[in-house]
């Protein structure tokens, strides 16, 4: 795994969209359906909009009629960090990035086989980058 990102709040703010930085730093959900993220019809990877880090690969990508990407697991377990969320009266597992702590989305135990699990993932989280560029060295386009 890549070394760690800590930016300030500022600096995010600089780099972020407004509704990238409400989602990715203050842990925001962005509205059903309304997400756009590219089919991907080539190799590469969805990655973390605030730094880079490969997340998910386009095979592993699922349409859960949630309104948000799903996916049924990630590049490799060391891509993301799950926590336990008690926000909003429920207990969730929460899903960030290992490299520079955004909130991506969250997990279920209701994916398809071979994991069971659906990781309900918010796409404006998320940028795919085709294999040539997705070695996770340089930072996402913005």
């Amino acid at each position: 795994m890549s070394d760690r990102i800590v930016r300030t709040d500022e600096e995010w703010r600089r780099i972020l969209t407004p509704e990238q930085y409400r989602v990715t730093r203050e842990g925001g959900t962005e509205c059903a359906f309304s997400g756009r993220l590219p089919e991907a019809t080539e190799p590469g990877v969805f990655a973390c909009v605030c730094c880079g880090q490969p997340l998910f690969r386009p095979e592993a990508k699922f349409d859960s009629g949630t309104g948000w990407p799903s996916f049924f697991r990630p590049v490799s377990a060391d891509a993301i960090e799950e926590r336990t969320d008690r926000s909003h009266g429920m207990v969730r597992i929460e899903v960030r990035c290992r490299r520079c702590e955004a909130h991506l989305g969250h997990v279920f135990p209701d994916g398809p086989p071979p994991t069971g699990r659906r990781f309900c993932i918010n796409a404006v989280a998320l940028v795919f980058r085709p294999d040539r560029a997705a070695d996770g060295d340089a930072p996402a386009e913005q």
